[in-house]
């Protein structure tokens, strides 16, 4: 038999728990609203072909990874990493395939995103 004191509401515990562990992490590096909403709708129109299927988000201490698979079972077909370490090097950005080439790297997410946006050209 347990006792339940009425000055201690056990949902307040959780309530602040939840707070606690729903805020990034210190030192952890992030895309932005901006630079995610430009992979997303990437994303979307590649789904929406057919192409892509799945997506992986990773945010870890020197870069975050946003993974593209074509099943959920395999490798990432492609990965777009930004790592600021690289910023005054060749750029934060990159696009690397599923074998680890970089495909491109640059300054700026959309310049470096157009080597697997394909877009239909009108001749």
């Amino acid at each position: 038999m347990t006792l339940i004191s009425e000055d201690i509401d056990p949902s307040d515990s959780r309530a602040v728990a939840r707070v606690a562990t729903a805020s990034t992490p210190p030192n952890r590096i992030t895309f932005n609203r901006l630079e995610l909403n430009r992979i997303l709708n990437l994303y979307g129109r590649m789904v929406a072909d057919g192409e892509w299927r799945d997506y992986a988000i990773d945010f870890l201490k020197d870069r975050a990874v946003f993974s593209v698979f074509r099943r959920a079972s395999e490798v990432p077909i492609y990965r777009i990493e930004k790592d600021p370490r690289l910023a005054r090097k060749q750029g934060m950005y990159s696009v690397i395939s599923a074998t680890g080439l970089i495909l491109r790297r640059g300054h700026e997410l959309e310049r470096v995103l157009l080597v697997i946006d394909r877009k239909l050209a009108v001749v």
